[in-house]
């Protein structure tokens, strides 16, 4: 018998490892193509890819295994609707960040938006459309607590009607939006307690959060009944969630599937990197848990 180079023990660690090599190229292959894990549900935010055409980024999220874009308005859900998406959370409130629900003079506008904006947004499989507290000006946390919650209970029927959940985002003052109210988790957890129904609740940006409290996973834990919806960013900077920054988005995104979350969870980060897409893909196998 002609003698090989190659014992039987060598040719089945050759074999093995050839076979592991592969399984690890073709679960990195699936997960480029969309072949994800199935507890999280993926969405990105459109406004921080001002390069990349709404009609790319479906194409490209939905190639990644993203179910929805988040932060467009009603005229795009046909957009979405061609690509299987949808819109997780829809914008366009009236006022935007700084005039919100803590100023009555603002509750009327708001409310016609939300009768308007609420019925096309449950036609369309969107489950959340976004509020703002709205900067202080000098108002107390009471009275804009007060105030909040009776322009909410205004909007509560219509919500309750239509199974839309009205979602009020947590955002740092710290950095970002100067003298906005609703920058503390306990302040939002207090609001959803005062208007009282399940079709309120608040958009915890772990982002903004870190730079305002910290202690992510404990909050998330404590209070996750009251987070509808998720956003991402690196801190410090809002870039790649990768190793370039100090929040570990594994031991999050595990501390959210474990509430039994079966939202959305959105990138919001804004990326660095010349291969924007790229940065979203990783950034999705990353939250992947």
């Amino acid at each position: 018998m002609m003698k090989t180079g190659l014992s039987r023990r060598g040719a089945l660690k050759t074999f093995a490892g050839t076979a592991g090599a592969l399984a690890l190229l073709r679960e990195r292959m699936g997960a480029a193509e969309g072949e994800l894990k199935g507890n999280v549900r993926h969405s990105v935010c459109k406004w921080c890819y001002k390069n990349v055409s709404l009609e790319d980024l479906c194409k490209a999220g939905k190639a990644m295994g993203l179910e929805a874009i988040d932060l467009l308005e009603v005229k795009d859900f046909p957009t979405l609707k061609a690509h299987g998406l949808v819109c997780a959370v829809v914008s366009g409130v009236p006022g935007g960040i700084p005039k919100g629900l803590n100023r009555v003079e603002n509750h009327d506008a708001i409310l016609q938006f939300m009768e308007q904006t609420i019925p096309e947004a449950a036609k369309a499989g969107a489950p959340n459309v976004i509020c703002f507290s709205g900067n202080r000006e000098g108002m107390g946390d009471e009275q804009g607590l007060e105030n909040c919650a009776k322009g909410l209970k205004r909007i509560m029927p219509v919500a309750e009607q239509h199974k839309v959940t009205v979602i009020m985002e947590l955002l740092n003052s710290k950095v970002n939006h100067k003298d906005y109210m609703c920058d503390r988790s306990a302040w939002g957890v207090e609001l959803c307690k005062r208007v009282g129904s399940e079709r309120f609740k608040l958009l915890y940006d772990i982002y903004h959060m870190q730079i305002m409290e910290g202690d992510l996973i404990a909050t998330i834990k404590a209070s996750h009944p009251y987070f509808g919806h998720y956003h991402t960013g690196g801190v410090p900077g809002r870039a790649e969630i990768d190793e370039t920054q100090e929040i570990y988005y594994p031991a999050v995104m595990r501390a959210i599937v474990a509430t039994g979350f079966k939202g959305f969870v959105a990138q919001e980060f804004i990326p660095k990197r010349p291969d924007a897409l790229g940065s979203l893909r990783q950034a999705v196998q990353i939250c992947d848990v």
